[in-house]
């Protein structure tokens, strides 16, 4: 009698689990069988299904049943969701911070969102992280169409995984997701109003040191300035020659190109992304960034870029971020994670910066529309910047929440961990919470765990920050 109720009870539980999906118990690297729910797997997309997006599912540690679910994009475009997962709200974190030669030490972080949601951490576009095309047609998209991607990999899963359709619904991401983030949470809206099957729970977003708009390199120049990196002199005759506008420089107005020049050679040995961590170099590719013309290049030409410090750099955080490539290049870390054999024709990096080379189209770089449009159904955002970040200096994104116009309900004033300021937030008549983190850098939760759990907790719960 016992084997039969048995057997049917682990049939039952072995068909509930979505197509092109496993359970991951043990990762190469952490001591003992993970505390947290994994699961990996593919689900295709595009008309042909030519296109397989890797995801990383990880259920909340309270009550998956009811509390939020979050998708998680990574920026870039090209890094990997194992970015979010293993440096900045998942539940894993690197247990050293050099390479010593042996597979690296995964450890549990105490401070991971899945400890109140549920997160799909998802690797897009294809030839992001362990995600592929079976064509070379399918790798070249535009941005617009790689939403369209998502919004349908999201349908798919939630077919796959009905038991989640009603829990409340986010996207989340940072950096370059600023510009698709709000364009796919159109599509989840749009396709809630035409009643398209399943039916998300679709709630709002949230977006850290987001690109929003092509002009935010011209305040790289005042925050700059503000953090002294400048003198006064240079920003002032800045201000005046170039007229604040730094992005397409005019190569006949000699002297804007001069003053140009002079300020990227003084902050040419700065970490962008946090400008009080030594510069290190970078754990992505290393390829020349993409110039929209031939006067650009020239401008870029001369300056002054001091090789780092191998010693100090040692331990530094590029360093950290290298770890993820010894160990996600490990075959037993693939294997692990049931990898698909032969689907990665390069080496996994964490960052591709070559997609937005040989297959990424950027069509747009303004988001603010979509963030209007949204504001405008009701949908709660939540907006916050590492103020260390030289890449999306906090001054761009409270311009252009600015520049949205709405009454303030509750005014600048800082938000506090444990008696101590973490950062300071405003809040909107849209439903949108500003932040800034103190001493975050790009982006905001890898520099600041402990800061951003508690700041996105209170606000997923709908508390006062």
């Amino acid at each position: 009698m016992f084997y039969l109720l048995f057997l049917p009870t682990l049939f039952l539980h072995v068909q509930s689990l979505p197509e092109n999906s496993s359970i991951v118990e043990f990762l190469p690297g952490f001591d003992g069988p993970l505390p947290f729910y994994l699961q990996t797997g593919y689900i295709g997309v595009g008309k042909s299904e030519e296109v397989q997006l890797f995801y990383y599912f990880v259920k909340s540690e309270s009550n998956p049943r009811k509390d939020p679910l979050l998708l998680w994009l990574t920026g870039g475009p090209g890094c990997s969701s194992f970015t979010g997962l293993a440096y900045e709200v998942g539940p894993l974190d690197f247990g050293q911070k050099a390479y010593n030669g042996s597979l690296p030490i995964l450890v549990s972080s105490p401070y991971s969102w899945t400890k109140f949601a549920s997160i799909l951490f998802l690797e897009q576009p294809a030839y992001t992280g362990f995600s592929y095309a079976t064509t070379s047609e399918a790798y070249n998209r535009t941005d617009l169409q790689e939403c369209d991607l998502v919004y349908e990999f999201l349908r798919k899963w939630f077919m796959n995984n009905p038991e989640f359709n009603s829990n409340p619904f986010y996207v989340c991401g940072d950096s370059y997701s600023g510009i698709t983030v709000p364009v796919i949470v159109q599509l989840i809206s749009d396709g809630i109003e035409e009643g398209k099957e399943p039916l998300i729970n679709l709630q709002g977003y949230s977006l850290g040191n987001p690109k929003t708009f092509p002009e935010e390199s011209n305040y790289q120049i005042p925050y700059c300035h503000g953090m002294g990196l400048i003198p006064d002199e240079l920003y002032e005759s800045l201000n005046e020659i170039c007229k604040g506008e730094y992005l397409n420089i005019d190569p006949t107005n000699k002297l804007c190109v001069e003053n140009y020049k002079m300020f990227k050679n003084l902050v040419s040995s700065i970490n962008d992304q946090q400008i009080l961590e030594p510069f290190c170099g970078t754990d992505s590719e290393e390829l020349p960034p993409r110039q929209s013309s031939s006067e650009r290049r020239s401008l870029e030409e001369g300056f002054i870029f001091q090789k780092y410090d191998e010693f100090i750099c040692r331990e530094s955080r590029v360093a950290t971020r290298n770890l993820s490539t010894y160990w996600a290049n490990d075959p037993r870390v693939q294997e692990a994670l049931h990898v698909r054999k032969g689907t990665i024709r390069r080496p996994w990096a964490r960052c591709r910066q070559s997609i937005m080379i040989t297959s990424y189209t950027a069509t747009f770089m303004n988001s603010i529309p979509y963030h209007v449009n949204l504001s405008s159904k009701g949908y709660r955002s939540l907006i916050y910047s590492g103020d260390h970040d030289m890449v999306v200096p906090f001054q761009s994104t409270q311009a252009w929440i600015k520049y949205l116009n709405y009454s303030i309900i509750t005014d600048w004033r800082p938000w506090t961990i444990d008696g101590q300021v973490a950062g300071y937030t405003r809040s909107f008549s849209n439903h949108m919470t500003y932040a800034t983190v103190k001493g975050g850098g790009h982006t905001a939760p890898e520099y600041k765990r402990e800061e951003c759990f508690h700041m996105f907790k209170r606000w997923i719960a709908q508390q006062p920050l």
